[in-house]
């Protein structure tokens, strides 16, 4: 809040079915669209166009802005209280790079991979009842940013959606935004799982969301998570002491016999499907958001993280578990490598 009361050489824009441009005064004009016909006896701008459609199999854009600015807030809702929430795919390209800096599954990138409600209450995400799916990423871009949604479904689909963004300069040293999407299903015997492969320019990782699939009874998270900051070889800089202490619980998120949720500024965790603690077959959602203790690199980072239960004789047992996640980090160019994201049924939660 402290820059609320400056003098700013800042215009606020914002893009969604009913001002496709983001354009000034170009708010409320449909004289077409989704309610057209319950609009029919108000006519112009009385809510003819709050929802697009998105064509299957097709990348529709849902922001084109061809100025200097930052996003400041994204609010999305796929038009569905069932099925896949993967099968609808977030990009975001900079500066005309042909190349998308975040490519993730919505629900993902809002830390709430299945289409099963959990209310998230964190400063960069939120989600609202039902599906209001909210970030608070400051997004920055210097000449251009274009947004985009594809729809993997066989058919069509609805989506509102509303992109708020300052027209504004933006200093020569600003990073760009990422977000990366991966998903091994099952995780091999002994491997750890790869929360963000190495990138390699100047930056910083600000999080990740994850989600856990457990394929045995037990307790399954006492893997560390391990930074690999500019060069480390076999051993990394930063080396944490368990899964649920990364993100930011203690004894297995249990209270009483039973995981608990929570959901905090920046950490969060919350169980999907079942109420049977420690059986096979539960999903574990998680996020941690490094606000105010961001992880900096000069040259390249790479995050990593073991999955672990227990065996018999009180051993750690290596978990062939299906974990996916999405790592956010800010970076000096506006696309880096990124892994191949997988089909829908690759994406597909059973």
């Amino acid at each position: 809040m402290e820059n609320l009361w400056r003098k700013q050489d800042v215009r606020t824009r914002s893009i969604c079915g009913e001002n496709p441009t983001g354009q000034k005064g170009e708010g409320g004009k449909a004289t077409e669209g989704y309610t057209a016909g319950a609009a029919r006896d108000l006519g112009v701008g009385w809510k003819v166009s709050p929802f697009i459609t998105l064509p299957a199999k097709t990348e529709t854009v849902l922001a084109d802005i061809g100025t200097s600015g930052m996003i400041k807030h994204m609010w999305i809702v796929p038009l569905s209280k069932s099925g896949d929430i993967r099968n609808y795919i977030l990009r975001l390209y900079y500066d005309g790079d042909g190349e998308p800096a975040v490519e993730c599954p919505v629900g993902d990138f809002f830390a709430s991979p299945m289409i099963e409600y959990h209310q998230i209450n964190s400063l960069l995400v939120c989600r609202n009842p039902y599906s209001g799916f909210n970030c608070y990423f400051e997004i920055p871009f210097k000449r251009s940013c274009r947004v985009t949604m594809e729809n993997l479904w066989e058919e069509d689909r609805g989506l509102a959606y509303q992109i708020d963004y300052e027209e504004r300069a933006v200093p020569d040293d600003a990073l760009y935004f990422h977000a990366q999407f991966r998903r091994e299903n099952p995780l091999p015997y002994k491997k750890n799982y790869t929360i963000l492969d190495t990138v390699r320019g100047k930056g910083c990782y600000i999080g990740a969301s994850m989600l856990y699939g457990i394929p045995n009874n037990g307790w399954w998270g006492e893997g560390e998570i391990k930074f690999f900051i500019d060069g480390d070889g076999e051993f990394p800089t930063i080396c944490g002491t368990g899964t649920e202490d990364y993100f930011c619980g203690s004894y297995n998120f249990d209270v009483n016999g039973k995981y608990t949720d929570f959901s905090s500024p920046y950490t969060g965790y919350y169980r999907l499907h079942t109420d049977d603690t420690y059986k096979a077959a539960n999903r574990h959602a998680m996020y941690r958001w490094h606000v105010t203790d961001p992880i900096y690199f000069e040259q390249d980072l790479h995050v990593e993280i073991q999955a672990l239960g227990w065996r018999s004789g009180g051993r750690y047992l290596p978990l062939m578990a299906d974990i996916s996640s999405a790592a956010y980090f800010y970076l000096d160019r506006t696309s880096c490598e990124r892994p191949v994201l997988p089909d829908a049924d690759g994406l597909e939660i059973i």
